[in-house]
């Protein structure tokens, strides 16, 4: 096993600027983001060059660290449900290491700013990664959990 008792390094290659200012503002997730949900990603200059070719893609995963997300709990209670769940069986952003992932829809490109839609982040939200999200690799046929039981449509937490 490897060892990592020094920790990981991960360095920030962008922020968020979005209207969201509290965590209750936010949308659970982008897919059940309303028409306000726009923002810009804001790419560091010594990464800007990463960004040639992106302007094809309808939407990008941002790979985020929830910098306010609130302490983990292993067991939790996700929106809309009475009972506990585990916490890896759910999207609550709370987590050992709270990294986002979100599937924004790529509005334009202006020189190192992204124009985004479909955001749910918070403003001032560090990106760690961006990836293009291609529906070819992206969708999969799969089962889902105990989530199957709710109304179709309904956000998880």
């Amino acid at each position: 096993m490897p060892d990592f008792s020094d920790g990981l390094k991960v360095t920030p290659i962008a922020v968020v600027h979005s209207p969201f200012t509290s965590q209750a503002d936010i949308p659970r997730q982008p897919a059940f983001a309303g028409p306000e949900a726009t923002g810009t990603v804001e790419v560091f200059e010594p990464f800007t060059a990463g960004l040639d070719d992106i302007e094809g893609f309808e939407r990008i995963w941002l790979i985020s660290w929830l910098h306010l997300a609130r302490p983990h709990r292993l067991r939790v209670v996700p929106h809309r449900e009475t009972g506990e769940r585990g916490l890896f069986s759910t999207r609550s952003p709370s987590r050992p290491n709270p990294i986002g992932l979100s599937a924004v829809r790529l509005t334009r490109r202006e020189g190192n700013l992204l124009h985004v839609a479909d955001l749910d982040l918070l403003d001032g939200t560090p990106v760690l990664d961006i990836k293009p999200y291609s529906p070819h690799i992206d969708v999969f046929e799969a089962c889902d959990g105990w989530m199957d039981q709710r109304q179709v449509g309904e956000p998880d937490d």
